[in-house]
C-alpha cells in the first residue's frame, strides 16, 4: 500500500516564524536562523509580507539544502512550509 504525500493540513510545523512587515533581506536572514534551530526533517512555517520572498525563500532553501514543501501567495502575505535538510 502506498501513501500519498502529506497535505499542508497534515503537516505540523515544529516552529513558526512571522516576518510580517519585514523586507529583504530580513525574512531570509531570520528564516535561516530559525531553520538553524531545527533538527533535520523538522518543518518551519513562515509568514511574510515581502513579495520578494516568493523567489528569495525558495532560493535560500535550495542553497541550504532545505525543501519548500508548500508556498502560498495570499495576496498581501505569503506562507511557506520549509523542511530542514540534512546538509545544514
Amino acid at each position: 500500500m502506498t501513501q500519498s504525500p502529506p497535505t499542508q493540513r497534515e503537516i505540523t510545523p515544529a516552529d513558526s516564524l512571522d516576518c510580517s512587515g519585514l523586507l529583504c533581506p530580513l525574512p531570509v536572514y531570520k528564516t535561516a536562523l530559525a531553520l538553524g534551530n531545527l533538527q533535520p526533517g523538522e518543518v518551519l512555517e513562515l509568514i511574510t509580507t515581502d513579495p520578494g520572498a516568493l523567489e528569495d525563500i525558495p532560493a535560500m532553501a535550495r542553497q541550504r539544502g532545505d525543501t519548500v514543501l508548500a508556498s502560498e501567495d495570499r495576496g498581501s502575505s505569503q506562507r511557506f512550509l520549509i523542511e530542514k535538510g540534512t546538509q545544514t
